[in-house]
């Protein structure tokens, strides 16, 4: 566990966000590398570059889901997650996926209840639960198929990063 896994996720996060979008049924309105001017009023979202992007990424999400403290692939499940739904229902998520107290924020609980999960079971359980969070959500008639997708590529970046730093299969 260390920043190393920063790297892996923030190319993941990117990818899935994609460039300059203004979608009418996105509530976020106009969107760069999936910052939206909804959520950053005052940033000129249009000009964003990505070493701008990446660094609103690490503060702001990276940081606040302690991803340098999460084991490889968790980290991207809680991250990519933070970044697409929120920081606080991506933390719920996970802690109710743990069996601990989901309250939004991962503390030392969390943190402590994550080294004695299953890696690989995990990763999977924190897949459905994100599934079922979107399929729960009235936008998912529209972007259903993407989130569906999203979230399976985000098991098998996930699965993968375990893989590659255990050496074992889950």
């Amino acid at each position: 566990m260390s920043a190393r896994n920063w790297l892996p996720c923030i190319d993941f996060t990117l990818a899935s966000e994609g460039g300059l979008t203004n979608d009418a049924g996105d509530p976020g309105g106009l969107t760069n590398f999936g910052i939206s001017q909804r959520a950053y009023p005052d940033l000129d979202i249009a000009r964003l570059n990505q070493n701008d992007a990446e660094t609103i990424y690490r503060r702001d999400y990276w940081n606040k889901v302690a991803g340098d403290a999460l084991p490889a692939g968790i980290d991207l499940m809680v991250f990519d997650m933070a970044v697409n739904a929120g920081i606080g229902r991506s933390a719920e998520i996970f802690q109710r996926c743990l069996g601990v107290d989901a309250d939004g924020v991962i503390g030392p609980a969390t943190l402590a209840a994550v080294q004695c999960a299953a890696p690989g079971p995990l990763i999977t359980a924190i897949g459905a639960a994100q599934l079922a969070f979107y399929q729960a959500l009235p936008g998912w008639v529209e972007f259903g198929r993407g989130w569906a997708a999203r979230v399976a590529r985000r098991v098998d970046a996930a699965t993968g990063m375990l893989t590659a730093t255990t050496g074992a299969s889950t």
